[in-house]
């Protein structure tokens, strides 16, 4: 289990062996390199942890501890969580400010603590099998090699994964492999479990006072720029990720200011103009002085570590962008040990256009329905349908309320899910349909909308994203980034940074057509003009083209070959239908994309067979900037 992970932690390895207990770990050494070892053990050798994270707060911790008698014996964080777990049990997890995933055995107990942090940036996976042993590990192919489970399908999880990128909730692609999900604890004893949430957030007390937006921005820009310094704790060379958007532009604009020598900068992109974004991330770059790396992926790369990379992430990749982050992340590790990323700001400031888009067609589409007649609708619709299909401004109409009923599920789940329920209901096999019974896969999200405490909709929409969407953005940047022994850190995701952005006011978040209204007041005078004015481009990969052209062959293997097809989990008419309309110039990447992870995914997996390239080429093109 221990060294089917050793790109996680290449530096050092340990064994901690009780009368049944056994915890491993494989560590990057970061903080206290010398001292950090572990498994880690208490003073009288009654508490023994495995810890994978970074507590950016424990030398105040730290101070606090030593004040009630605690001694230490380390430098590292690690002991802090053990002397905090000595003070204050289970509740431990409420001081910590940072990213974790722990367990502590406790020999006098006989129990195992495990938790979880605020917001999911470490990942924490677990199985427990039938004479109640527990098996967890940060990778789920720890839990397949110990032989916790059969790999399986989860047929319960396919019409998640189908509609929204990956699985929500605690429910992974395979039979009896859970997740602990962010801000829970878990605690075993004598074969069973118990399960927390100790953390949530809260939009209840959004501040909808006489503040003035100047308060505001400073607030916010305070907590930014102390989260960004808290994130520079490390004993080994540390660097970030620069795409040349708002978000990690922000962060190097930050860190030039704390650290003495240049930031070293790193980026990734593709030959594609469409998918290029150097220029923007050499204009930072300049603009701050940093030392800059990159590296441009050829689609032969791009599909060459395909294999390797599902395995690093252990279910389909949901966003062909994880590609290009690994690259990036190899790149980082010829120079450093420790990442920042911008990950999480577009969750917590309405960062998509798809956020914009459902407020306002939802708002509007009400009105439109209120105000008109069914006839004058229809005649609308005829109208837009005239349009030839092809073309971007009937691609574009067709999804607005002009054509589709001003409801969520038409113009939220079904205008932004990869597969839609009714797409679903022709792509899935009946032997299929049969065993998945009546799922909606817009479950999981549906019941996060409406536990929320918010009482706006783009509120409640940002927060059922943070425990979805986010979550697996942030799998993605740890498995990624790790699969090249390289650690990242997300100082957007500081969770007091996090719960004050919250509070905010709506117009705080999304003013009028701007987004991120606040971390755009915030860099102002700071980032170049160009920077905070461009359109968002998240992270293009030109799948659209490649699948036409030069690996149209890739699809026709793994979609329409008889092996696929054998399966009988998929109707072989639909995806035959899906393949030509692509071809044909209707852009289908995103679901061929899905389509052929999943295939890929299940080749290794479930038929155990070794797709991954053991002789991997070295980057094509490395130039420094």
């Amino acid at each position: 289990m221990r060294d089917c992970l050793v790109h996680r932690g290449p530096d050092d390895s340990g064994v901690f062996l009780g009368h049944n207990i056994g915890l491993g770990h494989r560590r990057l050494s970061i903080v206290d390199v010398a001292a950090g070892h572990q498994p880690m053990t208490n003073e009288d050798g009654s508490l023994h942890i495995t810890y994978n994270g970074e507590i950016y707060n424990h030398t105040d911790l730290r101070a606090e501890l030593e004040a009630k008698g605690h001694v230490y014996q380390t430098r590292c964080d690690t002991e802090t969580i053990l002397h905090l777990y000595e003070e204050n049990g289970e509740r431990c997890v409420d001081s910590l400010r940072g990213m974790f995933a722990f367990a502590i055995w406790d020999q006098n107990k006989k129990e195992l603590f495990m938790a979880r942090d605020r917001l999911g940036i470490k990942p924490l996976y677990y199985s427990l099998t039938p004479d109640g042993s527990l098996y967890f590990a940060s990778e789920i192919k720890s839990l397949l090699v110990a032989g916790a489970v059969t790999p399986e399908l989860n047929h319960r999880a396919l019409t998640d994964y189908l509609a929204n990128h990956a699985t929500s909730g605690e429910e992974t692609l395979f039979v009896g492999v859970k997740r602990l999900l962010p801000g829970h604890t878990l605690l075993w004893r004598d074969g069973s479990i118990e399960i927390k949430k100790y953390w949530d957030l809260h939009f209840s007390n959004s501040d909808s006072s006489a503040r003035s937006d100047k308060d505001y921005v400073a607030e916010w820009f305070d907590l930014f720029r102390t989260s960004v310094r808290l994130r520079l704790m490390a004993d080994v060379p540390l660097g970030m990720f620069l795409s040349g958007g708002i978000d990690s532009s922000a962060i190097a604009a930050m860190m030039s200011k704390m650290v003495a020598e240049p930031i070293k900068t790193f980026s990734v992109a593709f030959a594609e103009r469409g998918a290029n974004e150097l220029e923007y991330a050499r204009l930072v770059a300049k603009e701050f002085h940093t030392d800059h790396h990159e590296i441009v992926v050829s689609p032969e790369e791009f599909f060459e570590v395909l294999p390797k990379l599902i395995w690093h992430e252990d279910e389909p990749l949901g966003h062909p962008a994880s590609v290009p982050l690994y690259f990036v992340s190899r790149l980082a590790s010829q120079h450093v040990k420790v990442v920042l990323t911008g990950e999480g700001s577009d969750e917590m400031l309405a960062g998509y256009y798809r956020y914009r888009k459902t407020v306002y067609n939802l708002a509007l589409g009400r009105r439109y329905e209120r105000f008109t007649t069914t006839g004058m609708r229809s005649a609308v619709r005829l109208a837009i349908g005239a349009v030839p299909a092809g073309s971007t401004i009937s691609r574009k109409l067709t999804r607005t309320f002009l054509c589709l009923p001003a409801n969520l599920e038409s113009l939220y789940f079904n205008n932004f899910a990869v597969f839609t329920r009714q797409m679903q209901a022709e792509l899935l096999s009946a032997n299929t349909r049969e065993q998945i019974g009546s799922t909606d896969p817009y479950e999981g999200v549906r019941a996060l909308l409406a536990d929320s405490d918010a009482t706006s909709l783009l509120n409640q929409l940002l927060y059922a994203d943070t425990k979805t969407y986010l979550h697996e953005l942030l799998m993605k940047q740890d498995q990624m980034s790790m699969a090249a022994s390289v650690e990242s850190r997300v100082p957007f995701l500081d969770h007091k940074l996090v719960e004050m952005t919250a509070g905010l006011p709506e117009r705080m978040k999304l003013r009028g057509m701007t987004t991120k209204y606040i971390l755009r007041e915030c860099m102002r005078g700071i980032l170049p003009r160009t920077i905070l004015t461009r359109r968002k481009m998240g992270f293009p990969v030109p799948l659209d083209h490649w699948f036409r052209g030069p690996f149209a062959a890739t699809i026709d293997e793994h979609l329409l070959g008889e092996r696929a097809r054998s399966r009988g989990i998929f109707n072989p008419a639909y995806v035959e239908r899906l393949v030509a309309e692509h071809r044909s110039g209707i852009n289908h990447a995103e679901r061929l994309w899905t389509l052929m992870n999943f295939e890929l995914w299940q080749r290794q997996f479930l038929d155990g067979e070794d797709l991954v390239t053991q002789s991997e080429k070295p980057p094509a093109a490395v130039r420094v900037a």
